[in-house]
């Protein structure tokens, strides 16, 4: 099946399933011109209520914060989830409520966790818990801040937040030599105490319309310099997400995901 959140899309299927099979031939399948088009693969088990998560490039990413809403409307549409249960990542067990039921699409609040801005968890080539860091690249220097939210973060301030800034900077920062299991970039602006506008370039996936871990990722990092107050809405270009900081620190976002489609595919017809 296919769901979108604010137009980040992954296909999803439940296991046991041939996983192995559909990596080898993600790239493919999620080509937007030859195969079925997405921004990765989730991997869910009804049984365990867990999910891997896998980038167009056949990489697995800890976490993904739209892709985990995404697996929590799957588990609600089609296996009949409570309005409240978690979800298990490989770093945790993620707890998801149920806000609201409307037909295919389901919105839900997701407890992210705790940020961390040790360069060491994201993992970057940086001591201890840097207030930001300089960074060059080909495409110009910037001001990042590094966030980890399960999963790596590179918070660039100063930039022009627009897709073609993004485009330029995103590939070169992915991949820069400070992050040795690369990381996933955003360009930020803030707009007020209570809204910032991003745009998002994905680890292994690219530019993309929305991201839940980088909407959070993003909150954090404004909200550790004191720029947004405790409740903010991250404006994406695929739509908003709300993010507010609970007083233990933890990160909680809310917002939609919609079913797209149901296919049936001969894998077969992807192998090269």
């Amino acid at each position: 099946m296919k769901y979108q959140a604010l137009g980040n899309d992954y296909l999803i299927f439940d296991l046991p399933g041939p996983l192995e099979e559909l990596v080898r031939v993600l790239p493919a399948l999620c080509d937007r011109h030859m195969g079925l088009g997405s921004d990765g693969l989730l991997a869910f088990d009804p049984q365990a209520m867990s999910v891997r998560i896998f980038n167009p490039d056949r990489s697995e990413a800890q976490k993904s914060g739209n892709g985990l809403r995404i697996t929590a409307a799957h588990a609600v549409l089609e296996h009949g989830a409570p309005d409240a249960f978690a979800l298990r990542t490989a770093d945790r067990a993620n707890q998801v409520h149920v806000l609201q039921r409307r037909g295919a699409e389901v919105v839900t609040e997701l407890d992210i966790g705790r940020p961390s801005f040790r360069a060491a968890d994201l993992p970057a080539t940086f001591e201890g818990e840097p207030d930001s860091v300089r960074l060059s690249t080909p495409a110009g220097d910037v001001e990042a801040v590094l966030v980890s939210v399960g999963n790596p973060h590179c918070v660039v301030f100063g930039e022009s937040v627009s897709e073609e800034r993004c485009r330029q900077l995103g590939p070169h920062l992915e991949r820069h030599p400070s992050f040795p299991e690369r990381t996933n970039v955003q360009l930020c602006e803030v707009i007020d105490r209570a809204r910032v506008r991003v745009e998002i370039w994905e680890r292994g996936a690219g530019y993309t319309l929305a991201s839940g871990t980088s909407a959070s990722a993003v909150a954090a990092a404004c909200m550790r310099r004191g720029l947004v107050d405790d409740r903010v809405t991250i404006q994406m270009p695929g739509g908003e997400l709300a993010v507010r900081r609970e007083p233990g620190g933890e990160l909680v976002q809310s917002g939609p995901a919609r079913r797209v489609y149901r296919a049936t595919i001969d894998l077969s017809d992807f192998a090269q």
